[in-house]
Parts: structure tokens; C-alpha cells; sequence
């Protein structure tokens, strides 16, 4: 009886703390599974380190931004969104942002060249036009995509790499000019919507500057829309299918008085501001609701 007695234990103990392992596995493996299912169901409201920026509907109405591209940028202005040239600026600069919690948007030229451009040599005199709407530019064959698209992609990256999460498209609207092709507006139409898909791809929120003709067929596509001088030109009615999508407007005017445009275009819920054409650091916003 003693030797059994001794035997019993020394049988049973391993056994015992294996089935404790196995139960604390389980209990484990069961709290893991249900903390993972509302992690998993919200997974679509956090945006992963490096995903492009979101513009909640119900702030939409509280942005104030500034566009500088010329000048010593000012980090300290008063604004939640930056709208600033990509090659000028600096990673440092954009981190330091970052930093303060802003929103950070690269304007790119994706349908004309400059000569200065850092990459003009790699669009070929085939996919050049006439004169564009800045000095010494030149309008591009926007239908040419697949010599365009790896040139405008590398154009996105860089703004990706230096802390850019959104990009404004500008010069979009060579259909509307005489761009030396025989581009119409379904071209211009299909070339924006390859520009989104590519931005999206490449984790960037893409948002229209200018091309005001075609704001409502491309809003589905785009995130938020850049204008300029909507009030002088009578036409921020345009500008309405992204306010009332909920998608942010970012307007500016170069003359009168925050007092003679801001009651008009805060009403329709645009984000305004006074600038002067140079696009220094100076400006003047008008009041949130």
C-alpha cells in the first residue's frame, strides 16, 4: 500500500498540469478570439500608419487650411490643412507638421510640364502641347497614359515619401484649352480617374484643383476639391456636389474682403480664405460655423 500510495501522485501530477496548460490555452485562445471580432468589425474606421488621410463628414464644415508655395513656409499658421508644392518642401518640414497634428496636401501638375520641372526630360516632345496657363509651360497629351502614368506615379511617390497623405490635382483641364491635341472631355474625364485609382493605389487621397466643368461627373471619384476665385467668377454652385457629398471645398479668393465672400461661400459650407496670387504665407480665413 505505501509504494501505490507514493506511485498514485507521481502518475497524476503530470497529467494534472497538463490538462492546467491546455485549460489556460483555451482560456487564452477563447479572450483572443473575442477581443479579435471588434477589432476585426472596426477595422475599416483606423487608418493604418501610412494610409491616405479621411475627411469626416461631420467636420467638414471646420477646416481652415492654408496654400502657400512661395516663400519661407510658416509651420505656425492657424490651420488644419496644408496645401504645399512638393519639390520645395522638405521632409523635415512636413514632420514637423505632422507633428502638430496637420493634414498635408502636395499640389501636382498632372496635365502640363515646366522646362524646370526636375523630370521634364522624361516626357517626350510627342506628349508636349501648346503653351499651358503657367509661363513657359506646356500642355500634355493627356491620352498618352502609358507614357504619362509612370512619370505621374514617381510624382506621387514623392509626395508619399516626404509625408504628403493627400494630392490635388492641378492642370487637369486641358480638354477645356487649346492644348495642341484634339482632347474632349471624355478624355479629360477617363485620364482623372486613372489619376484617382493611381493616387488611391499609392495611398494618397486625391482631391481636384480647378477643372470646375467636370467637378460633378469626377465627385464620386474624388475626395475634395480645391477652387479659386469661385465668388469673382459666379460659379461656386459648381463647387456644390462635393459640399453636399460631405467632401471638404477648399475656395480662395485673391480681391475684396474676407466681409464680401465669406457669408456666401461659408454658407454653402466651403473652407475660404483671402490669399495673394503669389501664394505666400499670408492670408485671411473666414470664420467656421
Amino acid at each position: 500500500m505505501p509504494p501505490a500510495t507514493r506511485e498514485l501522485p507521481m502518475r497524476i501530477r503530470p497529467r494534472t498540469r497538463a490538462v492546467g496548460r491546455a485549460l489556460r490555452r483555451a482560456l487564452l485562445a477563447c479572450l483572443a478570439l473575442a477581443l479579435a471580432v471588434p477589432l476585426y468589425a472596426c477595422r475599416v474606421e483606423l487608418a493604418r500608419p501610412g494610409a491616405p488621410t479621411t475627411w469626416p463628414a461631420e467636420s467638414v464644415r471646420r477646416w481652415q487650411w492654408q496654400w502657400q508655395l512661395t516663400g519661407a513656409l510658416d509651420p505656425g499658421v492657424d490651420a488644419d490643412v496644408f496645401l504645399l508644392d512638393p519639390v520645395a518642401t522638405t521632409a523635415a518640414q512636413t514632420a514637423e507638421l505632422r507633428s502638430r497634428d496637420r493634414r498635408l496636401v502636395c499640389q501636382v501638375h498632372v496635365g502640363s510640364v515646366l522646362p524646370t520641372d526636375p523630370d521634364a526630360d522624361r516626357f517626350p516632345a510627342r506628349v508636349r502641347g501648346t503653351a499651358s496657363r503657367r509661363p513657359e509651360s506646356r500642355w500634355l497629351d493627356v491620352r498618352q497614359w502609358d507614357t504619362l502614368r509612370p512619370v505621374l506615379a514617381d510624382r506621387f511617390r514623392l509626395c508619399r515619401g516626404k509625408g504628403f497623405d493627400a494630392v490635388a490635382l492641378a492642370d487637369a483641364d486641358g480638354y477645356a484649352h487649346r492644348s495642341g491635341f484634339p482632347l474632349d472631355f471624355d478624355d479629360a474625364l477617363l485620364f482623372n480617374r486613372r489619376l484617382a485609382e493611381l493616387a488611391r493605389a499609392l495611398d494618397l487621397s486625391p482631391g481636384l484643383l480647378g477643372n470646375t466643368e467636370q467637378l460633378t461627373a469626377l465627385a464620386p471619384d474624388f475626395d475634395f476639391a480645391v477652387d479659386e476665385e469661385c465668388v469673382r467668377l459666379r460659379r461656386c454652385a459648381k463647387l456644390l456636389p462635393f459640399a453636399e457629398a460631405g467632401k471638404p471645398v477648399f475656395h480662395v479668393e485673391y480681391t475684396g474682403t474676407t466681409e464680401d465672400f465669406c457669408v456666401e461661400t461659408v454658407g454653402y459650407g466651403f473652407a475660404s480664405i483671402r490669399k495673394d496670387r503669389d501664394l505666400d504665407a499670408w492670408r485671411v480665413a473666414c470664420p467656421v460655423l
